[in-house]
């Protein structure tokens, strides 16, 4: 999987001036569709559908989920069959990452809002036995453990800050377990208001996995909420751009590189701290986009 080093230096003023040693864990160069924290997020459910003898996966998403999409290539470069269902009335046009599912093979199948949002998983084990189900971002244990599998990745220990965005909690339950006794943690949440994530992480670890790990949840930085356009953030994310040649996404990746500036200008890293950004891809969601906020 890594056949180059994926961390990649953040040297502008800004970092200089604090005194502080910056750089970004490069996810998303590491497969161009099943991209960033996915690869890990869904390697065990893959796994254990094959083991079991399951001739494919269902998973769940929105119009425009890079969940779906990875899953759908995912699948099908493992000869299984998938199946999508999708938050949402069938629109009249699909968008783009639909259009991708469909081209992978993946069949889709499109549920009310109020039935998406009351989903139970149960259900789905009942009325496909022959499909293993991965739920709605890979949340769960064998999310969590692929997600663990980042902070394996070498260089990373050299690290004593890790910051990483935040949604469901799977990947953030994993870097936790992962943290090693001299490293902190802190999780951009990038939903508002989302404090519930904090049991939802918890509820994916074993005492000993969470047990003395230092981490915290940053809630101020969502800008206005979950795929919420702002221009802020195009211009923060347009500046990451034009210094350091990395694309980020703006619902995720782009809330992370705003926060980590914020935090920098308000001191919140010790001069000499070594900290890392862990992009975790999803940059094909940037395509929801249409009014050349990006510059890249």
């Amino acid at each position: 999987m890594l056949e180059k080093n994926i961390i990649q230096p953040i040297n502008d003023k800004q970092v200089h001036s604090h005194g502080i040693t910056a750089a970004i864990l490069r996810l998303d160069l590491l497969h161009p569709i099943v991209s960033g924290n996915k690869i890990f997020k869904l390697n065990h459910y893959l796994a254990a559908a094959k083991d079991n003898a399951k001739k494919g996966v269902l998973t769940f998403g929105g119009a425009f989920s890079n969940h779906l999409v990875a899953t759908a290539f995912a699948a099908k470069r493992n000869n299984l069959e998938s199946i999508g269902y999708v938050r949402g009335e069938l629109p009249n046009k699909l968008s783009q990452s639909l259009l991708d599912c469909i081209s992978y093979g993946m069949q889709l199948e499109f549920m009310s809002r109020e039935d998406f949002d009351a989903i139970e998983l149960d259900q789905f084990s009942t009325t496909h036995p022959n499909h293993a189900i991965i739920p709605h971002g890979g949340y769960g244990r064998m999310g969590m453990l692929g997600a663990k599998e980042i902070m394996e990745i070498p260089g990373i220990e050299t690290f004593d800050i890790v910051l990483a965005a935040c949604g469901t909690g799977t990947m953030a339950a994993g870097l936790i377990a992962g943290l090693a006794p001299h490293q902190a943690l802190t999780l951009i949440s990038v939903l508002k208001n989302n404090y519930s994530v904090l049991d939802e992480i918890k509820q994916l670890l074993l005492e000993d996995e969470i047990k003395d790990k230092r981490f915290e949840i940053q809630f101020d930085f969502h800008l206005g909420g979950y795929a919420k356009k702002n221009p802020l953030l195009f211009q923060t994310m347009n500046d990451f751009f034009s210094t350091h040649h990395v694309p980020t996404d703006f619902v995720y990746t782009g809330k992370l590189i705003h926060a980590f500036y914020r935090m920098m200008e308000a001191g919140a890293f010790a001069s000499s701290s070594k900290i890392l950004l862990i992009h975790s891809g999803g940059l094909q969601g940037n395509r929801s986009l249409h009014n050349n906020e990006l510059i890249f």
